[in-house]
């Protein structure tokens, strides 16, 4: 991994070796405002740690991460309705 940009701050590419998603999927989640990002010109500043905290939380639901239905979902107003 090469020396961030900002300290806690690196671009796509090296976020997804960190990670294991692919650089397309981290723009994905910055442009949704998934995780916390910065655009600087065309590319794109991810925030490590928010970047791990989500991967964390995906990881922590395993299939559950799929199913419409969540709680959390509901919450942030994104998921279908229990009814």
């Amino acid at each position: 991994m090469t020396e961030p940009i900002i300290k806690g701050w690196t671009n796509t590419t090296e976020a997804a070796a960190v990670t294991g998603f692919s650089p397309v999927y981290v723009r994905i989640l910055a442009r949704n405002g998934r995780i916390e990002a910065q655009k600087v010109g065309r590319d794109w500043l991810v925030s490590l740690s928010s970047l791990l905290a989500y991967k964390a939380n995906m990881d922590r639901l395993g299939d559950d991460k799929h199913n419409p239905y969540r709680d959390d979902l509901q919450a942030e107003g994104r998921g279908r309705g229990k009814g």
